[in-house]
């Protein structure tokens, strides 16, 4: 049993991949498995991902028959791992040579069940910036909640937004089975993964080296136009209310619904005046009206004035909230332009 599983979800992915896989093969702890899960791609990737297979013994080529997004690929890399902990890792980032050996350090000496560190971002001009997990420490059940639950239930507006990302954390394998912990959809599945593992998790280890690079790149699923964004964003909510319920979240963010679908309801005024959205200008702000008088919607917008975000979306909440849905389509229009 390897100490270390890493699972890559693939797809489309053949000019990325090499950096990626490398970097696990150059990492100082050698105890890992990587599981290339190849998720119906069809350029290059999956003869790639074989041959990375053939190459090292250590990695597995997992092919999925058909496309079905990452949520499945990485639950078929859950389901494969044999490792007692897991770790994941995109296929256009990468992760520092040390960055096993320090997380598996850290959990083991703290007698942890997780360990997290930083991140540094990778922004397309060149330039860089570090994102905290939480500050340096050794955090027990209730500096969980705090630290990681309940920012993820309820504090979704005043940055800095806790970021649910998957990849900056050693999770345990035993929890993830026993738990029946897996993902599901395209778009904000990490968060209701994190909210729900670290419900169960006792002791988590923390780094403020940021052992892992993301590169944010534009073509991903964050920045493209979705045209099922209320369906997606529905189910979230409905998924989160599921654990609220269920762990007793509740009493810790009474108004967590409000700030989740303020968050959700500046999310998807930027995706409906997206480049991508094929809908006219009249279209789309129609749309956006419909949204905003929804119930769910309506009650947030009543509840709750939002502060403490960047200017941008504070801008757009001052407009919701007045209803110059007119001025928003139109600053929505010179913006882009540029």
């Amino acid at each position: 049993m390897p100490g270390i599983s890493v699972i890559v979800p693939v797809y489309q992915a053949e000019k990325l991949l090499p950096a990626c896989a490398k970097s696990v093969s150059d990492q100082t702890f050698s105890d890992w498995e990587l599981l290339l899960v190849d998720d119906g791609c069809t350029d290059g990737s999956p003869r790639l991902c074989d041959a990375l297979a053939a190459a090292d013994s250590r990695v597995r080529a997992l092919h999925q028959p058909k496309n079905a997004g990452v949520s499945e690929a990485r639950n078929r890399g859950l389901r494969e791992a044999r490792g007692e902990y897991i770790a994941f890792l995109d296929a256009d980032d990468a992760l520092e040579p040390q960055a096993l050996e320090i997380l598996w350090n850290l959990r083991s000496q703290a007698g942890a069940d997780s360990a997290a560190c930083a991140h540094r971002n990778l922004y397309p001009n060149g330039s860089t910036s570090l994102e905290l997990v939480l500050p340096a420490g050794i955090y027990d059940r209730q500096g969980i909640l705090e630290g990681i639950v309940y920012p993820l239930l309820g504090d979704r507006l005043a940055q800095p937004v806790f970021n649910g990302f998957i990849w900056r954390y050693l999770f345990s394998a035993r929890i993830l089975r026993e738990a029946e912990i897996t993902f599901e959809g395209a778009y904000l599945e990490d968060e209701v993964f994190l909210m729900e593992y670290f419900c169960h998790a006792k002791k988590l280890a923390v780094t403020e080296e940021p052992l892992y690079r993301y590169l944010l790149n534009p073509a991903s699923a964050t920045h493209k136009y979705m045209a099922d964004f209320r369906q997606v964003f529905a189910r979230f909510m409905e998924r989160k209310a599921a654990l609220a319920e269920k762990y007793g979240l509740e009493a810790a963010r009474p108004q967590w619904r409000e700030y989740s679908n303020w968050a959700g309801l500046l999310i998807a005024v930027g995706n409906e005046y997206a480049k991508g959205n094929p809908k006219t200008w009249a279209q789309k702000q129609r749309a956006v009206e419909e949204l905003c008088a929804s119930p769910e919607m309506a009650e947030a917008i009543r509840a709750v004035t939002p502060a403490g975000m960047s200017r941008n979306k504070q801008l757009a909440a001052k407009l919701v909230r007045g209803g110059h849905f007119t001025l928003l389509t139109w600053l929505y229009r010179l913006k882009n332009r540029t």
